[in-house]
């Protein structure tokens, strides 16, 4: 499957400040990936490299096959969200967005939707200069939505959004990848993003440091997973020796090599279980693992 986003050996200096480093990366149609490293590891110059914002000062960044920075066609076809978004505060909510619906071409229609969804519905004939930051975001993340955008590419999404509206934010994140779409969401939520994201770049020091699924991301760490029974009442623990540990009362966990999970676990079965957890490495555990594997390389 050709890439909606190809970015080969790309580069990005600011003067002596070398903002990325020889990064190379290929998103698919209909994925949601997830870009993830700590403040200045390199997230915002690659999406503005994407955005076609700024020129790489080494290598080729290709979207939809175009040049983003020359190909207006190319840059039609984006949805983007910033991290700090700023509109005219004079207009409406509703304003707004048949300003950017305009400037996209996208038509009003889709406007009032766009305004429920978000949860800006009962407020979009307020000013926005009278919006917190959080409905601010929420309202970028509807212009951001205008015209079902072939490339979505979002930088901390979710921020001002509650619970429901973060669920329901996914629902339509994951309606737009099965039409096809191709959405980076740049975060560091990362427990929120696990489970919701096929593809994952990790990125250090401007540098690409692991890029992959999750399974393959726990595949190349190599964590252990973390097994854990409570015992039904009555049975005792002699044959849960070695490294089981007591956890509390009747329960008893293991942190098991990939090689030894599905023996450990038969082996449990062969007592008398109330409840058993298999717990694989988290995202949060994995970015740990390879930001502290790239600082023992440097």
């Amino acid at each position: 499957m050709k890439p909606t986003i190809l970015l080969d050996g790309v580069s990005k200096s600011f003067g002596a400040i070398r903002a990325v480093r020889n990064v190379s990366l290929a998103l698919a149609p209909g994925e949601i990936v997830a870009l993830v490293g700590h403040n200045g590891a390199g997230k915002t110059t690659l999406i503005k490299l994407m955005l076609g914002l700024i020129r790489p000062t080494e290598g080729v960044v290709r979207v939809l096959g175009g040049d983003p920075s020359t190909d207006a066609e190319v840059r039609a076809a984006f949805g983007y969200l910033p991290e700090n978004v700023a509109f005219n505060p004079a207009l409406t909510g509703r304003e707004t967005l048949h300003f950017y619906s305009a400037l996209k071409r996208a038509g009003r229609e889709q406007v009032e939707g766009l305004l429920e969804r978000v949860g800006l519905a009962e407020a979009a004939g307020r000013r926005v200069r009278t919006y917190s930051k959080g409905m601010r975001q929420r309202l970028g993340l509807a212009q951001a939505l205008l015209g079902r955008p072939r490339v979505l590419l979002l930088d901390e999404p979710t921020t001002g959004l509650d619970p429901a509206l973060r669920r329901d934010f996914y629902r339509f994140l994951e309606q737009l990848r099965d039409d096809g779409a191709t959405i980076l969401l740049s975060s560091h939520a990362l427990s929120e993003l696990e489970g919701r994201a096929d593809h994952v770049i990790i990125m250090g020091r401007g540098e690409k440091v692991a890029d992959g699924t999750l399974d393959e991301l726990r595949r190349l760490a190599r964590l252990p997973t973390r097994i854990r029974i409570r015992l039904a009442e009555g049975e005792r623990r002699d044959g849960f020796q070695g490294s089981w540990r007591a956890v509390n009362g009747r329960m008893l966990e293991i942190d098991a090599a990939p090689e030894e999970k599905v023996a450990l676990v038969r082996a449990a079965m062969g007592a008398a279980i109330a409840d058993l957890d298999v717990v694989p490495p988290t995202l949060d555990e994995l970015y740990a693992h390879f930001q502290d594997r790239q600082d023992l390389d440097r």
